[in-house]
């Protein structure tokens, strides 16, 4: 699932492109509002909530998508896209003016409201991260207060809103906590300093179209834990693991270092694990597995 600081170039993108002019193009492939014409509304602006991106309407009307784990926003020219691309049965909606045309593929969730009814949406989320509204104290104070792991406070985004599994992960090791710990065992001060490292990690991210927590854009450099599972930690040289975090059925990968983070998890078998993407032929590794759920 994309993260905080894609959502948030994403929806500075889409303002770039369509605010300002009127819309020409508004198909809503979706059940319910498929017949809704926003034709000639003028676009206020587009921004982030987190992972949720509002297109707000002159008209007082409020285009809410989310991405899930696969959706995404194209921007192309108007004058460039034909009646076959746009007859992709993975689009979900076409938004566009006369200059720009934004096109969302697979879409994890679509709704239209009242931009004064916009918190029956996205009104339980906690401080974006990347937004106006950011509160560090707040919220660690939310984090804090969560009665589970302290990867799952961080991915909880009624605590803080934008970490996704990537920016948990390389939170934690930063700061050389295990996820699996328990927010109950952590001193305000720990959970100030991960929210604090969460902040400036997704802060850069939005800044940079590859994401990167090492300072490195080349491949194969950008992180330190996630996605490495099977390789050897940048800082210690143990071999790095994956294991899953939280309840079924919303468990989530998380990678991490044994020796830097206080031992193997509590759900970690301590079987050898290669490096994702490794000798497939056989199988795949644990990280394959754990990726693609």
């Amino acid at each position: 699932m994309p993260e905080g600081d894609t959502v948030f170039r994403t929806a500075a993108r889409l303002h770039h492109a369509l605010a300002g002019a009127p819309l020409t193009t508004a198909d809503l492939r979706w059940p319910d509002l498929s017949t809704l014409d926003f034709r000639g509304v003028v676009t206020s602006e587009v921004v982030s909530r987190g992972k949720n991106i509002l297109q707000r309407l002159a008209n007082g009307v409020t285009i809410h998508s989310h991405l899930r784990m696969e959706g995404q926003w194209r921007v192309d020219a108007t004058e460039r896209l034909t009646p076959r691309t746009l007859a992709n049965p993975q689009i979900r909606a076409v938004v566009g003016t006369a200059a720009w045309t934004a096109v969302g593929k697979r879409l994890g969730d679509l709704h239209v409201v009242e931009t004064g009814d916009e918190a029956r949406l996205v009104g339980h989320l906690g401080p974006d991260v990347l937004g106006s509204d950011w509160d560090p104290a707040e919220a660690a104070e939310r984090v804090h207060a969560s009665p589970t792991t302290i990867a799952g406070a961080l991915l909880d985004q009624r605590n803080l809103a934008g970490v996704g599994t990537l920016y948990a992960a390389e939170t934690l090791f930063l700061e050389r906590v295990s996820p699996w710990t328990a927010v109950a065992d952590l001193d305000q001060a720990t959970v100030a300093a991960l929210v604090d490292r969460a902040h400036t990690l997704l802060d850069v991210g939005r800044r940079h179209a590859v994401q990167t927590t090492t300072g490195s854009q080349r491949w194969g450099e950008t992180a330190w834990v996630h996605a490495r599972s099977g390789l050897p930690c940048r800082r210690c040289g143990e071999t790095l693991r994956v294991a899953m975090v939280g309840e079924a059925p919303r468990e989530r990968t998380m990678f991490y270092c044994p020796r830097c983070q206080g031992g193997l998890a509590p759900t970690d078998d301590g079987r050898p694990q290669r490096p994702m993407g490794a000798d497939r032929r056989s199988g795949p590794a644990l990280g394959d597995r754990a990726r693609r759920r």
